[in-house]
């Protein structure tokens, strides 16, 4: 188990991606007199050498090394995968009471969705630290004019503060059904606009449905060609 160190030095939690948390005295000592001389100097050197402490979403990630799947714990050990932040994201029309943000049948498409399917590709796995919610008027209904508006607080969108957001993954509730007022961050000053950061980050498999949506008590006072913006922000593991 130990001779998989060289690949995942970088993780300030490696332990925990490598399984050793759960090692007892005995089986580390083992493992390490069954080491030629070289190998157990380097290994000892790894594992009491510290690396900088991680900060925001990569040491949330980091804590939650023991959810990833198998193989992507493989292919961060191996160095085939990294982490990276991001945000995962989709624009939608206001054109019912219950927007889905991600559906299977969309393609991704730069300025409107990052992602195809409503799914993670194959080897990324997100841990979502925080959420955004905005809202803008396209001066059209066309692609050009949707990915060209600028989006804002849902302030001024008095149906939207009003409704409801849920996210779910694989069943798994991440966000119960919430009061979007949590998302009116305009006059807070230490945090991004229509930005909430979770209490409690979850994790979100590849390909695994994502399930984010927002319910509307009314669409009363809203702009027909009204469109909303949802990111989930975090940390994912790439190539």
């Amino acid at each position: 188990m130990l001779g998989v160190l060289d690949g995942v030095e970088e993780y300030n939690n490696a332990g925990a991606l490598l399984g050793l948390d759960a090692v007892d005295n005995d089986e580390l000592l083992g493992a390490l007199r069954r080491m030629n001389p070289i190998q157990r100097m380097r290994t000892i050197n790894k594992l009491a050498s510290g690396v900088p402490a991680s900060k925001g979403s990569r040491a949330e990630m980091e804590k939650h090394f023991n959810e990833l799947p198998q193989h992507i714990k493989d292919g961060l050990m191996k160095g085939e995968l990294r982490l990276a932040d991001t945000v995962i994201y989709s624009i939608k029309a206001v054109n019912s009471k219950t927007i889905k943000m991600f559906e299977t049948q969309d393609d991704k498409e730069v300025g409107l969705r990052n992602i195809s399917n409503a799914k993670l590709p194959k080897n990324q796995a997100l841990l979502v630290s925080g959420i955004f919610f905005l809202a803008g008027i396209p001066a059209e209904v066309n692609k050009d004019k949707i990915i060209g508006t600028k989006y804002e607080g849902i302030e001024e969108f008095a149906a939207l503060s009003n409704g409801e957001f849920s996210l779910k993954s694989n069943k798994k509730i991440i966000m119960p059904e919430t009061v979007n007022t949590i998302f009116k961050t305009k006059n807070m000053n230490t945090v991004p606009v229509g930005y909430y950061k979770l209490a409690n980050p979850r994790m979100i498999h590849d390909d695994i449905l994502i399930e984010a949506t927002i319910d509307l008590g009314s669409l009363e006072g809203l702009d027909a060609k009204t469109h909303v913006y949802v990111g989930l922000h975090g940390t994912i593991t790439t190539p």
